[in-house]
């Protein structure tokens, strides 16, 4: 089994972000853009967690926008979303995750929660952890991996 803490948008909500490792206390952090900074000070916080992370629209180094990693033999797939035009559906997004044969996609970019199981592409969207939008309350997401089964869940602080 393992757990995944995700999140996104941080715009330099370094505590938010602290909090949520320290609730979830998970096997890996992913962090999906708007600030990789943000992500790399907290893989300094947290030198034994594993962190993943890739970069979004409000990057300037933008140096790793999107990867693929292989977690308890399941293909995920990071992005931001910008690129995809989430903002306006998901199609495009399913399109890329199903040519990149993944079994979950994460993304972020909408600031909103969303997430869906549907014909084996497991979708989430932790909305953002440092500038929410609806409801107003950071959030973020937890996936577990366990017996070659994918759980996804989010929270708010």
């Amino acid at each position: 089994m393992k757990k995944l803490l995700i999140l996104s948008d941080s715009h330099r909500n370094i505590q938010n972000m602290v909090e949520a490792v320290e609730i979830e206390k998970p096997d890996m952090i992913i962090h999906l853009g708007d600030h990789y900074r943000d992500a790399m000070q907290l893989a300094a916080r947290f030198p034994d967690i594993p962190l993943e992370a890739v970069c979004g629209n409000c990057d300037f180094d933008r140096e790793t926008e999107e990867k693929v990693i292989l977690v308890e033999n399941k293909r995920i797939f990071l992005c931001h979303g910008h690129r995809y035009h989430v903002k306006s559906g998901y199609l495009n997004l399913q399109y890329a995750a199903r040519e990149k044969e993944a079994d979950l996609v994460l993304f972020g970019h909408t600031h909103r929660i969303f997430y869906e199981q549907h014909n084996g592409l497991s979708m989430l969207n932790p909305g953002s952890i440092g500038e929410p939008r609806y409801p107003g309350k950071p959030s973020y997401g937890r996936v577990i991996i366990e017996n070659g089964q994918i759980f996804l869940h989010t929270f708010f602080l």
